[in-house]
């Protein structure tokens, strides 16, 4: 009598948290900077399991009308070719000042996507449905959500996944497994260069992301 040695097929739902994953990309270049999250995400996958979600957490670029091009051009395509959940925090401007010389000047900070993933795979736990998520983020902030989802439902096992170049090790030991997001994996998950939308739009790879 032969046994089945094959694990139970899984669902697996992805949070991404976006500027952490573009800081963590963009020293190797802007050439990988028009990412394919859902077929980045799939590679990340073992073999018994399936991907029921992917949510990608960003924020709409201000005050750079050039970033702002390439955010919306990106962030359409990724609607048009994929199935990621877009989910938009806000840039809240904030004065800065040279204590030395008294110089001021205005920066703009991300505020709400790290709340909004904390939320998110919190009310996802509860809710049930899935049996593993994966924080693609290198984040530490996230380690009161990763032991709240732990706590709400033991069931679920919550995979870190560190972008190039990030990494929290108290993180990684809050979560049940940590690994690392390799280049390669990126490199081969880009989108189309030209990538149809609806009503007839098309949306291009920037230029400058060759």
């Amino acid at each position: 009598m032969t046994h089945n040695q094959n694990p139970k097929s899984e669902a697996v739902a992805a949070y991404i948290d976006g500027f952490n994953l573009y800081h963590g990309i963009r020293p190797y270049g802007r050439r990988y900077l028009w990412l394919d999250l859902e077929a980045m995400t799939r590679r990340l996958l073992r073999p018994h399991q399936r991907l029921a979600s992917v949510r990608y957490f960003t924020a709409p670029i201000r005050n750079d009308p050039a970033a702002q091009t390439r955010q919306n051009a990106y962030l359409g395509a990724l609607q048009a070719h994929t199935s990621v959940d877009i989910v938009l925090g806000r840039f809240q401007e904030r004065r800065r000042q040279c204590h030395a010389c008294g110089a001021t000047w205005r920066t703009y900070e991300e505020k709400e996507s790290d709340v909004a993933i904390a939320l998110a795979m919190i009310e996802d736990a509860v809710r049930g449905g899935f049996d593993k998520i994966l924080l693609v983020s290198g984040d530490s902030d996230f380690c009161v959500a990763v032991r709240a989802v732990r706590r709400l439902n033991p069931a679920v096992g919550v995979i870190v996944v560190f972008p190039p170049g990030r990494r929290s090790d108290v993180l990684g030991r809050a979560a049940h497994g940590r690994f690392f997001l390799g280049i390669d994996t990126i490199r081969r998950s880009q989108l189309p260069p030209l990538v149809p939308g609806p009503a007839g739009l098309t949306y291009t790879r920037p230029k400058s992301w060759s």
